[in-house]
């Protein structure tokens, strides 16, 4: 999961250089969208393009709207497109607990509806986002017209072991962001991220964890103080966090019981291969425990293929989880192959 691998990677990744430049007009960002009833609270609605159907996008643990500033923008040319702030994120009012991705799926469906945004919907969702994406397909199949799944979060496809490892992992990753809350309420300093994150950060602040680390090179100046705003003042954002990974287990366990079939509707997963980028100086037991994890990976997002008879996975190597920044055109080209053509 992101909170687990992808956050303990996201400042290594920054060390890297940036594939991509500043999004021209990500500004768009840095102020609320329209604000739209999803029933006990209001969404954050950043829609742009026409046609149908619309692309809806829903970002990974950590992230809101901006995750998606190099793609939205592409793939309005073509179709409507529409990202939002879960509740609790960005510039969303906060929503009722706990957060399960059932309950998110269902604000998504109650304020497209009441916003004039009527489907069919293309699915893009990265990392947590794809949990809340599949339910909303569960529970909504006949407004989909397709999906796509970038390095999405597979619980409920992953084995018993790795399943006990995640949750293991997520006690801690609540700690860690309980300890940020409360330092915000008592207008304190922010606490650092742990002594055993990987890398080690010294003196870094724990909310600069957001997004795959604060500020993003990919980002205009603007949209980085925005968001480093929200992550260093937002009570109810990590009130919000902390209640979506603790309901992690029971959505793995939620898309397993209401799992539907999305027969002939295309399907396309895409899959980092490069979550670590080891190197030369990487030793040969690290590389080797980093290989079987990112072979057990793979084969778990490969196990979604099976939820329709058309679907495909696409391997991206040189890729870290956030494939939508490290390689934007396959998540753009995977999205335009599932419109309808001209």
């Amino acid at each position: 999961m992101k909170s687990i691998v992808a956050s303990m990677l996201l400042l290594a990744s920054l060390a890297a250089t940036a594939v991509a430049h500043a999004a021209a007009g990500d500004e768009l960002y840095t102020r609320p969208g329209v604000l739209v009833s999803a029933g006990a609270t209001k969404l954050s609605f950043y829609c742009m393009g026409t046609g149908s159907p619309t692309v809806v996008f829903d970002s990974g643990f950590e992230d809101w709207s901006p995750a998606w500033s190099l793609i939205q923008p592409v793939i309005s040319r073509h179709t409507r497109t529409c990202t939002y702030d879960r509740a609790g994120y960005g510039f969303s009012d906060p929503g009722p607990m706990p957060r399960t991705s059932a309950e998110i799926a269902r604000e998504l469906h109650t304020a497209l509806h009441a916003g004039g945004i009527p489907g069919p919907y293309v699915l893009v969702g990265h990392s947590f986002g794809g949990y809340n994406m599949r339910a909303f397909a569960d529970l909504y199949m006949p407004e989909v017209y397709a999906a796509v799944f970038v390095d999405v979060e597979s619980g409920d496809l992953e084995s018993a072991k790795a399943r006990a490892t995640d949750e293991r992992f997520m006690v801690g990753g609540i700690g860690e962001l309980k300890e940020c809350r409360q330092a915000i309420v008592d207008h304190q300093p922010l606490p650092p991220l742990p002594a055993d994150f990987d890398p080690p950060t010294p003196n870094t602040p724990c909310p600069r964890q957001l997004f795959r680390g604060l500020p993003m090179p990919e980002w205009s100046s603007a949209l980085n103080a925005a968001v480093l705003h929200i992550a260093d003042t937002r009570v109810a954002l990590y009130d919000t966090l902390m209640s979506e990974e603790a309901e992690m287990p029971a959505d793995a366990r939620w898309l397993t019981t209401h799992r539907r079939s999305f027969g002939s509707r295309p399907i396309r997963v895409i899959t980092a291969e490069d979550h670590y980028r080891d190197d030369d100086m990487t030793s040969l037991a690290v590389h080797r425990k980093h290989f079987a994890y990112e072979h057990a990976w793979v084969r778990a997002q490969h196990k979604l293929l099976s939820l329709s008879s058309n679907s495909k996975q696409i391997l991206v190597r040189k890729s870290t989880h956030y494939v939508q920044f490290d390689q934007p055109q396959v998540v753009i080209d995977a999205i335009l192959s599932e419109l309808p053509k001209p």
